[in-house]
C-alpha cells in the first residue's frame, strides 16, 4: 500500500503521499480543480518565478531580522533548486483554478517547505520545525506573491517571443536581399496595381516584424513594475517595515531584471491593465503575422491555377486523396496559433474587467492565456522560419513575364508619354491582349532604348540608386 502521511488544515486531517513535497493544501486543490488536465508545472516560468518571490522573500526576512539563518538558507537553497529545474514535477494543481493563485502559492509553500526541511535533516511533514504558511510565507499573501510571480514568468516569456521574432525577422531579411532584382506586379485589391520586386514585398515583412518587436518590448516595461510587500490588499499588513523595498531590491538582483515597487501598492494589487495592454500588442503581432501568411499561402497558389509567384517549400503530402497535392501546412499553422492569440485577447479583457474592489481573482486565466499565446506564437515564428521562409523560392520568369504583359505597366509610363497617350495604350492592350511596350515603340512614343531603362528593376521598382535593397534591414543581431 501507498505510504501516507498525516496533514492537517482548517476542514480537518488528510492523508497525502509520504514521498511528495506538496501537502493537504495541494490535495484539496488537486481534488477541487481537475479542469484542464494540464498542471502549472506545465508553465515552468511561472514555477521559476514564484520560486525568487520565495527566495528574495526568505533573504528580506532573514535581513529584517524575523526568519532566523538556518531557516532562511535552506529556504533559499530549496528556491535556487526549483529556479534550476528540480522539482517541478511537484507543482501539481490546474493551471485553471479558483482563489486568486492561492492554490498555486500553496502548493510553493508546500514543495519549499518540505525540501528545506530535508536540507534541514528532518522529516517531509515535520512542520513544527519548519512551516510551509509561517516560514516560507512568512511577510506574504498570495495576492502579492503571484502576482509578481506573474509578472517575472511574463517577462521571461515576452523574451523568448521577442528573439523568435527576430529570428523570423532575418528570415525575411535574407530572402528580401535574395529577391532584390526580382520584378514582380504590386497589386492592391487583389487587382494589377504598378510594378515592384519581391525583395521589397519580403523586406516590408521584415519591417512589420521589426515594429511589432519594438511595440512588444515597449509592453514589457510595464510589467516590470510589482507589488512585493503589499500583502493581501496593498497595505502591506503583517509584513515589517521596510520589507516592500528590500524584498524588491533582493528580487531584482536575484532575477538579474530592472523590476520597480509600485508607487501605490493598493492600486498595483487590484490593477491587471498591464496585462491588458500587452495583450493587446500580442494580437497586433498576431494579426499582422497571419496577415502575412495569408499573403505567402495566395502567392505560392496554383500551382498552374494559382499566382504561382514564389514557391514554398514542400514538407509533407498535402492529401490523402489527391496525389502530388502539396498544401501550405506552415502558414496555416500560425494563422491558427494567431486565431488563438485573438481569442485569448477576448478572455484576458473579460478576467480584467471581472475583478472586484480590491484583487481581481482571475489572474490565473489570465497568466494561462497569455503564457500559451507566447509559448505557441514563438513556436510558430521559429517554424515559419526555418520550415517555409528560407526554402521560398521564386518563379523569376514567370513574375516578369506578368510585369511585362501587365496593363498596369503604363504607368511607369505615364510621366513620359503623358496620360492621355497612357490611357489610349492601356484600351489597346486590354483589347488587343498585345503588350504594353510593343504598342508604345510601334506608336513611336519611345525608342527601344529609352524603354528598356524604363523597364528597368531599378526604375520599376522606384528604386531611387540603382542596386539599392528597399526594406532590406540588416539582420538582427543575435542577443
Amino acid at each position: 500500500m501507498l505510504e501516507t502521511r498525516t496533514e492537517h488544515d482548517l476542514l480537518g486531517d488528510r492523508e497525502v503521499p509520504a514521498d511528495s513535497y506538496w501537502g493537504i493544501h495541494t490535495l484539496r486543490a488537486m481534488e477541487n480543480f481537475p479542469i484542464t488536465g494540464r498542471t502549472i508545472a506545465t508553465n515552468p516560468h511561472l514555477i521559476r518565478g514564484i520560486a525568487y518571490v520565495k527566495w528574495a522573500a526568505a533573504s528580506a526576512n532573514e535581513k529584517l531580522g524575523i526568519l532566523d539563518g538556518p531557516r532562511a538558507e535552506a529556504i533559499s537553497q530549496a528556491c535556487k533548486e526549483i529556479v534550476d529545474g528540480r522539482w517541478h514535477e511537484q507543482f501539481v494543481v490546474d493551471v485553471i483554478q479558483g482563489g486568486a493563485g492561492t492554490s498555486t502559492n500553496m502548493n510553493a509553500n508546500e514543495v519549499i517547505a518540505n525540501r528545506a526541511l530535508e536540507i534541514l535533516g528532518h522529516q517531509r511533514g515535520d512542520y513544527e520545525r519548519l512551516h510551509p504558511n509561517e516560514h516560507v510565507n512568512l511577510s506574504q499573501s498570495t495576492n502579492d506573491v503571484y502576482p509578481t510571480a506573474v509578472n517575472i514568468s511574463t517577462i521571461f516569456a515576452i523574451e523568448g517571443l521577442l528573439d523568435a521574432l527576430r529570428v523570423l525577422q532575418n528570415a525575411f531579411t535574407t530572402k528580401s536581399l535574395e529577391f532584390a532584382d526580382t520584378v514582380k506586379m504590386g497589386r492592391t485589391q487583389l487587382q494589377d496595381a504598378v510594378p515592384m520586386t519581391l525583395g521589397q514585398e519580403f523586406g516590408t515583412y521584415a519591417v512589420m516584424i521589426e515594429e511589432d518587436r519594438a511595440r512588444l518590448a515597449e509592453a514589457a516595461l510595464l510589467v516590470h513594475e510589482i507589488n512585493l510587500g503589499a500583502t493581501a490588499i496593498g497595505t502591506g499588513l503583517n509584513a515589517p517595515a521596510g520589507y516592500a523595498e528590500v524584498a524588491c531590491s533582493d528580487l531584482g538582483a536575484l532575477t538579474g531584471l530592472p523590476l520597480v515597487l509600485a508607487t501605490d501598492l493598493v492600486e498595483a494589487t487590484q490593477d491587471v491593465g498591464q496585462f491588458v495592454h500587452l495583450s493587446g500588442v500580442l494580437k497586433r503581432v498576431a494579426v499582422k503575422l497571419s496577415k502575412v501568411c495569408n499573403d505567402l499561402r495566395l502567392l505560392s497558389s496554383g500551382p498552374r491555377a494559382g499566382l504561382n509567384e514564389i514557391n514554398l517549400p514542400p514538407v509533407q503530402a498535402g492529401s490523402s486523396i489527391m496525389p502530388g497535392k502539396v498544401n501550405p501546412v506552415i502558414p496555416e499553422v500560425l494563422n491558427q496559433v494567431a486565431y488563438e492569440v485573438i481569442g485569448n485577447d477576448v478572455t484576458i479583457t473579460m478576467a480584467a474587467e471581472s475583478g472586484q474592489l480590491q484583487l481581481n481573482a482571475f489572474e490565473p486565466i489570465i497568466v494561462h492565456s497569455l503564457s500559451e499565446g507566447m509559448r505557441h506564437l514563438g513556436a510558430a515564428c521559429r517554424i515559419l522560419a526555418d520550415r517555409c521562409v528560407l526554402g521560398i523560392t521564386a518563379n523569376t520568369e514567370l513574375l516578369r513575364a506578368r510585369v511585362e504583359d501587365s496593363i498596369g505597366l503604363v504607368t511607369a509610363l505615364n510621366p513620359y508619354i503623358g496620360y492621355t497617350a497612357s490611357t489610349r495604350i492601356a484600351q489597346e492592350a486590354l483589347i488587343s491582349g498585345r503588350r504594353v511596350a510593343d504598342l508604345v515603340i510601334e506608336a513611336g512614343l519611345l525608342d527601344r532604348e529609352e524603354l528598356d531603362r524604363l523597364l528597368s528593376p531599378e526604375h520599376l521598382a522606384n528604386l531611387r540608386v540603382a542596386g539599392e535593397k528597399p526594406h532590406a534591414t540588416a539582420v538582427v543581431e543575435e542577443v
